[in-house]
């Protein structure tokens, strides 16, 4: 905010009176500057704020964050205590840990629950890949047993048609991880305020996942057409 409003190098945010609503309403002072923080959502960008004297922005239910060089549990007898000697009448409530609010749901268990969820789904989605992928590929090179036979037959070496079989299947390997790719890195771009505290176009994540699934492509494609050149060429011949 400090920048925002007062943002000349010789000019000094204190001191310094802005209104909320208009020139007529009650001007507020600057009496001090914070970093900037998230106030709202974790996910949010820095925006312009200020802090109100409680006297002047009263709300009932106030939150008094404190810091200790020890385990904050052991200290929270005597911080009660202490606010029950400076406001006898002032009641005090859910005393807890940094830790313990920020797993509850005035905290990060939302954050949290959703990024497991979708580290659930994700996984679901790798497991579907990976089960259609060899599939398909399997049922595909199963199917040219019969061609597999034929090329046998006229003399061809089985590690040529091995050779064959894996050149044409990382063919559409790399035009399928192409796409992929590109259509992964399109939709990161989509979901990147979802991301608190990682890179959307993670290179390791998209290096595993591209590895894992040409890996089970390639094997997919290779272990039917082994399968198919031990076979005697006679009876690939008369495989349908």
């Amino acid at each position: 905010m400090a920048k925002k409003f007062w943002p000349g190098p010789n000019e000094d945010p204190l001191g310094k009176h802005f209104s909320i609503k208009s020139k007529k309403d009650k001007f507020i002072e600057v009496v001090g500057i914070v970093q900037d923080g998230k106030y709202r959502d974790i996910t949010e960008e820095p925006q312009p704020y200020f802090y109100l004297p409680l006297s002047q922005s009263y709300l009932p239910l106030r939150t008094l964050f404190v810091r200790t060089s020890v385990a904050p549990e052991s200290l929270a007898l005597r911080i009660e205590e202490q606010i029950r000697d400076l406001a006898p009448g002032l009641p005090v409530s859910e005393v807890q840990s940094m830790n313990q609010s920020l797993q509850g749901a005035n905290g990060l268990f939302f954050y949290s629950f959703g990024a497991q969820l979708t580290a659930v789904m994700g996984l679901l989605g790798l497991v579907l890949a990976v089960v259609g992928i060899y599939s398909v590929g399997s049922y595909a090179a199963a199917q040219r047993t019969h061609e597999i036979g034929i090329r046998m037959a006229l003399g061809a070496a089985p590690r040529d048609v091995l050779k064959m079989i894996l050149r044409q299947g990382l063919g559409v390997i790399g035009i399928g991880l192409a796409l992929g790719l590109a259509i992964s890195f399109a939709g990161t771009r989509l979901l990147r305020d979802l991301f608190v505290g990682i890179k959307p176009t993670d290179p390791l994540t998209f290096t595993s996942v591209a590895l894992l699934l040409s890996l089970v492509a390639l094997m997919a494609s290779w272990l039917p057409a082994r399968r198919a050149t031990r076979v005697d060429p006679l009876v690939a011949l008369r495989h349908e």
